[in-house]
């Protein structure tokens, strides 16, 4: 029963290590250790060998199936465009043709601002209205609104 309450033990000091620092790898260090815990309680006879190379295998699961849940989910990029800017319209202010850059002035900021350096592959007068077709770096490629 003492190996029971050893691994019960680890798992919640793991889990508490865990909320302080926040990483998510105690997390599932700690959740390995209360499975083995629940392995103690229903084979009682396991020898202490056994039982680390056990925890040894489940943690290293463990973190697998972390690692495998955390490259599912997008990578957040602050500061950065993200898609939702694509189809914004706006004015430009200076005239763009292929060979110079202008500017367009949006009615609501746009990451942050209202007016931006743009790019377009055919000529756009002043006062005509374009849209977005992508973000580069500090600057918009824009396309004459038809």
């Amino acid at each position: 029963m003492n190996a029971l309450w050893l691994w019960c033990g680890l798992g919640l000091v793991l889990l508490c290590v865990e909320m302080l620092v926040g990483t998510l790898y105690f997390l599932w260090l700690g959740i390995a250790a209360l499975v083995m815990a629940v392995l103690c309680a229903l084979f009682a006879e396991m020898p202490l060998a056994l039982q680390a190379l056990n925890y040894a295998v489940l943690a290293a699961i463990a973190l697998a199936v972390m690692r495998k849940l955390e490259k599912r989910k997008p990578a957040l990029r602050v500061g950065q465009a993200q898609g939702e800017e694509i189809g914004r319209q706006g004015v430009v202010i200076v005239a763009i043709s292929p060979a110079n850059p202008g500017r367009i002035r949006f009615s609501q900021g746009l990451l942050g601002s209202r007016e931006w350096v743009a790019y377009a592959d055919t000529a756009i007068a002043e006062q005509q209205l374009a849209r977005v077709v992508a973000v580069e770096g500090n600057s918009l490629r824009v396309a004459p609104l038809s």
